[in-house]
């Protein structure tokens, strides 16, 4: 079987060949419709960066357990699944023919989760669909998406493929709602989710877009019926707004030309999270939300919001940035224990 051609302005990738580790943008293709999306998201957000796209599927051999008295195990060829691999990648290279970016496409034998993981190291953005089933690698949009996001070195944004109309690879449906102008970044206070703001401001900025900040405050749990609600909750509020218009004054300090507004909401952070999605660009959460005003934003509600979500969101590991040091001159802060 003849070898296929690798596209043009990608790099060739045989095997036992070693590319350089990516510093820019990684997409994960599988040929699905999902990964479709991410794909075009992907080359949009290289060209606004001026970064290079590296597009990369990853396969592993299947082995299964041999029956009768020789009992052990078994594995196939991995040429075929490999061709099929660089398949994918050449209808996904040529579909990017309009776009002006310095791109490579790239075949990795191993768990997709693994591989993207490790090119966290170095990039930028790992971008990726929700769901992969249908495509040629089942696992690399599946339960990457799901766990991905919470061990990545870098931010990822996941694409459902319910946002395939606003990318304009698909018809809108009837009922879809606008989508504002606006990245919305959801936080709880803490100072994880001061690093996750900074990002969503350079993200809006980088768009040209506004940029809002929720803090979404859940309602008490069963457990907690005997506090006296309505004092003690309205002080809560009153609080998380106080700290939320400092907060506000101190990113408008850094980012002095973009447009920021802040917003305290009554309600499940998850529908409303999920709700934002919707109306919103790009919705930004964090990866852990311990030690915020709630212990509300990250961890099991960001899966939930993954799960759910009907726009591009990006997942921000925790870092250090000298910009959070001057946080507390711009009024009261969360006091983490």
């Amino acid at each position: 079987m003849s070898e296929s051609k690798q596209p043009e302005g990608a790099a060739e990738t045989p095997q036992g060949k070693e590319l350089q580790p990516p510093t820019g943008i990684v997409v994960g293709v599988d040929g699905s419709d999902h990964g479709n999306c991410a794909l075009i998201w992907a080359a949009r957000e290289a060209q606004r960066r001026k970064r290079p796209l590296h597009l990369v599927t990853a396969y592993s051999v299947p082995i299964f357990a041999a029956s009768g008295l020789d009992g052990g195990f078994a594995t196939i060829d991995d040429s075929v699944i490999r061709q099929g691999a660089e398949i994918v990648l050449e209808q996904a290279v040529n579909s990017l023919a309009e776009y002006d970016l310095e791109l490579d496409a790239r075949v990795e034998a191993g768990d997709a989760s693994g591989v993207l993981l490790e090119m966290s190291e170095t990039a930028e953005l790992l971008v990726f669909g929700s769901r992969g089933r249908g495509g040629f690698v089942g696992r690399l949009l599946g339960s990457v998406s799901s766990g991905l996001p919470g061990h990545s070195k870098c931010p990822t944004v996941t694409v459902p493929l319910k946002c395939a109309a606003r990318l304009g690879a698909a018809e809108k449906p009837e009922g879809t709602k606008l989508v504002e102008s606006t990245v919305i970044v959801g936080v709880d206070g803490s100072e994880r989710a001061r690093y996750t703001v900074l990002v969503a401001a350079e993200e809006a900025e980088r768009q040209g877009l506004a940029l809002r900040v929720v803090c979404a405050v859940p309602p008490y749990s069963g457990a907690m019926t005997w506090l006296p609600a309505p004092l003690d909750r309205q002080g809560m509020l009153e609080d998380v707004k106080v700290q939320l218009a400092a907060g506000s004054a101190w990113l408008q300090s850094h980012f002095p030309k973009l447009k920021i507004t802040a917003d305290v909401l009554d309600g499940p952070p998850i529908e409303i999270l999920i709700g934002a999605s919707e109306v919103s660009e790009l919705l930004v959460l964090g990866t852990r939300g311990h030690g915020g005003f709630a212990g509300m934003l990250l961890g099991s509600t960001t899966d939930a919001v993954l799960h759910h979500a009907k726009g591009p969101v990006m997942v921000v590991p925790e870092h250090d940035d000298p910009r959070l040091a001057d946080r507390a001159n711009f009024g009261p802060m969360l006091k983490e224990i």
